[in-house]
């Protein structure tokens, strides 16, 4: 799969690190030089990062907090990475334009196709925080419909495990590792590669995602070379 234009999407979680809470500065300037290694290469990304690192807005509402407020709680924390993800290209001399589904002056303008393909097209990476800027959305979604509205070749769904499994390898040894699914397989088989708003999105709009390990340097830019680096599900 020949990959020209790429939604990269990371977890809040992954940028704590070894910390258990909050950004760590070395696990964030490992993705920025991933980013970059990838964009000398001459490929558009487009990222969208969550915010469980932060807050989530689930776990506010199990502890009485209202859905609706949480939720928002949750789209603001994604702001927050997503400053920092920008910050950390930006000290690389990567071109970075940050875009919200919730505008907030002066920080990120307001998310529209028009505005993510044409700074695409000029060379900066775009970093999309805010989820969809609707409660009720997780960034999985948010991912899926940034990657459908944009013309992405892919969603890139870096985790710490390197692709889709038939069980959790952290927990089961056993655990066989698919090279691809289709979309159909990965349903019956009940497999949680992205809830299943996103992976509706994804199904209904032929959008591949291809799950790998981004915690593995140089992952990212095997995979765009070509490489059979994680598990494509199409």
């Amino acid at each position: 799969m020949k990959l020209k234009r790429v939604l990269l999407k990371l977890s809040g979680e992954a940028l704590e690190g070894s910390q258990g809470y909050g950004i760590d500065p070395r696990r964030l300037a490992e993705y920025a030089e991933e980013v970059k290694s990838v964009v000398e290469e001459g490929v558009q990304v487009a990222i969208v990062i969550g915010g469980g690192n932060i807050y989530r807005g689930l776990a506010g509402t199990s502890e009485g907090m209202d859905r609706v407020q949480g939720d928002y709680m949750g789209m603001l924390a994604t702001v927050i990475n997503s400053m920092a993800i920008q910050a950390a290209l930006e000290k690389l001399g990567v071109k970075v334009k940050l875009l919200s589904g919730l505008a907030i002056d002066p920080i990120c303008d307001a998310m529209s196709r028009r505005k993510a393909v044409s700074h695409l097209d000029q060379g900066h990476v775009v970093v999309i925080a805010g989820g969809t800027g609707n409660p009720y959305f997780t960034t999985d979604s948010a991912s899926a419909l940034r990657a459908i509205e944009i013309g992405a070749d892919a969603i890139l769904k870096g985790t710490r495990v390197d692709g889709v499994y038939t069980a959790d390898p952290e927990k089961d040894p056993s655990a066989a590792k698919y090279d691809t699914l289709s979309f159909g397989e990965a349903y019956e088989k009940g497999l949680k590669i992205m809830d299943l708003t996103a992976f509706t999105l994804c199904r209904e709009n032929h959008m591949p995602i291809i799950v790998f390990d981004m915690n593995t340097p140089g992952n990212l830019l095997r995979l765009i070379r070509g490489e059979a680096i994680g598990t494509i599900v199409c």
